[in-house]
């Protein structure tokens, strides 16, 4: 009898810590509730093991393509978080800051018919290049791959390629290009690097281009004298552009671009030499050089810029939300109708991860992957 029950007791106690892992384990997706703008929201985890995930995109409801810095892709389905090597991919330069980093699809796309645009640094002769590219997927396999630019961008550096994908919905994609780690390229029209580019869907260059008629200059660029833009958004319903970039030691900024503008760098900035305490640049303002909407000292690193449009989170319409790397948090920025930025909110500060890439889904929830190598949701919850 003495054994029996010895043997009910152990049962029993092996049982209980069975319910209790798996307790755990059942509510080890919710990482982080909390509030905003009066709305309660929840930050679950999705996936884990991902490889400085550096872009995504859903391709279908339920099927999200993930671009990897080191050069893979893989598709991950969210409704069991299984995932697969995609295949297609060209030779990824993965060096530094390069590798294969952007992916988006095109508006109003349909699996498996729609094209994809990639973004990835790709060696050649003069040293590496920021690459824009579109191909389809079918499966887990890509195909129709086109190069549509690759552009004027080699240094000697494995720094600032950018780059980040944005549509305007009138036909045109921008995309970022960094200065490539040689300051004056930021007021160098004769090459791509330190600016944002305008292209038709196919690739070819709109005639309505700021610089087409200026023989010297590159005719892609729409703006110029950026560092390293890493966040690009689209405002459709103000017809206005984003973006986001790194500055130097201090000096992040946000900008709306504009049609031909030069945004300074390196002649302005805000920020201070990494070696000392020297300010970069000749002023922080000049005439002729827009000013950024917002200046972040210290700096928190940007990565990736969303401007919110979903229903999930009514009162998030119309302001942007950035991922910040070095600070380790969600940066909230609400707008004005001018555009100005009237207000600023730190979240996920908790989780301590390095944010790279944030995206929408048609629902209106958030996605964001970190360096650590996970992707998580952002998903109302009721009071």
């Amino acid at each position: 009898m003495k054994t029996k029950n010895k043997h009910y007791w152990l049962v029993s106690f092996i049982l209980f810590l069975f319910g209790l892992s798996f307790s755990l384990v059942s509510n080890a997706s919710t990482v982080i509730t909390g509030i905003s703008d009066g709305m309660n929201y929840q930050v679950k985890l999705i996936t884990r093991n991902l490889s400085i995930p550096w872009g995504m995109t859903l391709i279908t409801t339920d099927q999200m393509l993930i671009t990897q810095r080191q050069g893979t892709a893989l598709l991950l389905d969210l409704t069991n978080n299984t995932s697969k090597p995609v295949k297609g991919l060209p030779k990824i330069a993965a060096s530094g800051q390069g590798g294969l980093m952007d992916v988006i699809t095109e508006p109003n796309y349909q699996y498996p018919d729609g094209w994809i645009y990639f973004t990835y640094s790709q060696d050649t002769s003069k040293g590496d290049i920021t690459v824009l590219a579109r191909a389809k997927l079918s499966n887990e396999t890509l195909t129709d791959w086109q190069e549509l630019l690759a552009t004027d961008s080699a240094s000697g550096t494995s720094r600032h390629f950018g780059s980040r994908i944005t549509f305007d919905e009138q036909g045109h994609l921008f995309f970022s290009i960094g200065d490539r780690g040689v300051r004056p390229n930021g007021q160098d029209l004769t090459n791509h690097a330190g600016s944002i580019l305008r292209l038709n869907l196919d690739g070819t260059i709109p005639a309505d281009n700021p610089f087409t008629n200026q023989s010297a200059a590159r005719p892609e660029i729409w703006s110029y004298g950026h560092r390293n833009p890493q966040g690009l958004a689209y405002d459709y319903q103000a017809n206005r552009l984003w973006a986001i970039e790194h500055g130097p030691r201090g000096g992040d900024e946000i900008n709306l671009i504009i049609k031909g503008k030069n945004y300074g760098w390196p002649i302005t900035s805000h920020g201070k030499e990494y070696w000392g305490p020297l300010a970069v640049g000749e002023a922080t303002e000049k005439e002729g050089i827009e000013s950024p909407k917002k200046v972040y000292i210290p700096s928190i690193a940007p990565s990736s810029l969303l401007l919110y449009t979903g229903e999930a989170f009514p009162n998030w319409q119309g302001d942007l939300f950035a991922g910040a790397l070095k600070l380790q948090h969600i940066n909230h920025l609400s707008l004005d109708e001018a555009g100005n930025i009237i207000n600023e909110e730190r979240l996920i500060t908790e989780l301590e991860e390095r944010v790279r890439a944030l995206i929408q889904s048609p629902d209106g929830l958030l996605y964001f992957s970190t360096d650590n190598g996970n992707l998580y949701q952002i998903s109302p919850v009721q009071p």
